[in-house]
């Protein structure tokens, strides 16, 4: 049934639409916890904050000291509904090892929650951020962009990547 959605989705150009509810909210306390002994020092590129889906507060600084993958997404965007099940394929198989958070842009908030809830994607924390503010940060012109950041923050590379690189990028980050 998924697949069928994804399918309609990505030749249809936009999300399909479900009155679903949205899973528990991931919260920077319940992300693992799988870090570097002491606290890693927080890199200027993870030096921001925004709400999540739900309204709470989310740090970015709670990635530092591992890859991060920043996935700046559309909830009426095909292409980002066809990349979800690879994000939470990679969260899941990546877990502690990777961290990746989806920035939700583009679009209102209760269509972020559909997307997110209809495309089984909420192992992974995702901001709100409908004003644009970390967009703009990362210069982020157009969804579905991906920023991956290395262990100390440095932006390794931005831009579009199908599935199979998205892997490969993931492979060489992550020893």
């Amino acid at each position: 049934m998924l697949a069928a959605l994804a399918a309609v989705a990505v030749m249809s150009g936009c999300a399909a639409k479900a009155e679903t509810p949205v899973s528990a909210p991931i919260t920077p306390a319940s992300l693992p916890a799988e870090k570097p002994a002491g606290k890693p020092a927080v890199p200027a590129s993870l030096r921001f904050t925004g709400k999540t889906l739900d309204g709470a507060s989310f740090d970015a600084a709670t990635m530092a000291g591992r890859p991060t993958i920043l996935w700046f997404w559309a909830p009426w965007c095909a292409t980002c509904a066809s990349e979800a099940q690879s994000i939470s394929d990679l969260a899941n198989e990546y877990q502690g090892r990777l961290g990746i958070l989806g920035i939700a842009g583009l679009g209102d908030n209760k269509a972020m929650h559909e997307f997110v809830s209809d495309l089984n994607v909420g192992n992974v924390p995702h901001i709100d951020d409908q004003a644009g503010a970390i967009w703009k940060r990362f210069k982020i012109t157009q969804q579905s962009t991906y920023v991956f950041l290395d262990g100390a923050g440095k932006v390794l590379k931005t831009g579009y990547l199908d599935d199979l690189q998205l892997t490969e990028q993931v492979k060489s980050m992550v020893a």
